[in-house]
C-alpha cells in the first residue's frame, strides 16, 4: 500500500507542483487548501497519471479543521507519514503601514497553521515508526523590506523545523526546511503588482539577479521536498536548504 502524503496549499504553485511529484514518487496524496474544489486540478492531474489523491479542504489556523482533516485522510487514504507545510499567504507592507490584522494573518497560516499541521499529523509517524515533514521556508527569513510579518514567520518555522528534528528523531522522523529564493509563481505575481511593475520584465530582472540566470519554477521546489522525503534522506534532518539559484537571491 502506498505511504501517504499531505501537502498543505496544494491548489497551485509549489504545493500542486510537490503534491504532483510526490504522487509520481509512489505516495497516495492529500490535496490540501482552504477550499476542496480550488484543489480539483490538482487532484485530477494526479489521478489522471495513474496516482492516488484526496482534495480536502481545511483552514490549517483552525485547528478542529486541522484535526478533522487529518483524521478524514488517515480514514480515507491511510495514515499520513509524509507531512509538507507549504501553505502561506502574504500581506505585504513597510512596518509603519502594516495593520494588526496583516501581522496576525501571515503568522497564523505560516506558524500556527504549521504547528497544528505537524501535531496533529505526528502521531501517525510515531506509530509508523517512519516520518518526513518538510516546511517551507524562504530566503525572506533574512530579512526582506516590506515583509516583516512573512520574514518573522519564515525564519519562525527555521527553529521549529530545528526543534522538530531534535523531539522526534528518536521515532524515525526527519524534519527540514526548504527556503525558495524567487520562484515563478501566483504569489511573485502578486508582489509585483504590488510594487507596480509589469510581470514579463519583473521576471527577467529578478532572473539577471540569480547566479544560476534563470528564475526557480515550482518544480525545483517540489524536487528538493522529493529528496528530503526519499528513504535514503533519513540522516538529514533540521536542515535549511536555501534552493534559490544561488547564496540568497
Amino acid at each position: 500500500m502506498s505511504k501517504v502524503a499531505i501537502v498543505t496549499g496544494a491548489a497551485r504553485g509549489i504545493g500542486a507542483a510537490t503534491a504532483q511529484r510526490l504522487a509520481q514518487d509512489g505516495f497516495a496524496v492529500a490535496v490540501l487548501d482552504l477550499k476542496a474544489e480550488d484543489c480539483a486540478d490538482t487532484v485530477a492531474s494526479i489521478e489522471s497519471a495513474g496516482g492516488r489523491a484526496l482534495a480536502v479542504g481545511a483552514d490549517v489556523s483552525d485547528a478542529e479543521q486541522v484535526q478533522a482533516a487529518v483524521d478524514r485522510i488517515a480514514a480515507e487514504l491511510g495514515p499520513p507519514v509524509v507531512l509538507v507545510n507549504n501553505a502561506g499567504v502574504t500581506r505585504d507592507n513597510l512596518l509603519f503601514k502594516m495593520s494588526d490584522a496583516d501581522w496576525d494573518i501571515v503568522m497564523n497560516v505560516h506558524l500556527r497553521g504549521s504547528f497544528l499541521m505537524t501535531r496533529a499529523a505526528q502521531k501517525h509517524m510515531i506509530e509508523a515508526k517512519w516520518g518526513r515533514i518538510v516546511n517551507l521556508s524562504s530566503v525572506s527569513a533574512l530579512g526582506n523590506r516590506g515583509q516583516a510579518n512573512y520574514a518573522t514567520a519564515k525564519a519562525g518555522l527555521q527553529g521549529f523545523t530545528k526543534t522538530l528534528a531534535i523531539e522526534l528523531g528518536k521515532f524515525g522522523v526527519t524534519a527540514n526546511a526548504i527556503a525558495p529564493g524567487f520562484i515563478v509563481t501566483d504569489m511573485t505575481k502578486a508582489t509585483a503588482e504590488r510594487i507596480g511593475e509589469e510581470w514579463e520584465p519583473y521576471v527577467a530582472k529578478r532572473a539577471a539577479a540569480i547566479p544560476v540566470a534563470r528564475a526557480g519554477q515550482p518544480e525545483d521546489i517540489a524536487h528538493t521536498v522529493s529528496f528530503f522525503v526519499s528513504e535514503n534522506a533519513g540522516f538529514i534532518s533540521g536542515q535549511v536548504i536555501y534552493a534559490a539559484g544561488g547564496p540568497r537571491n
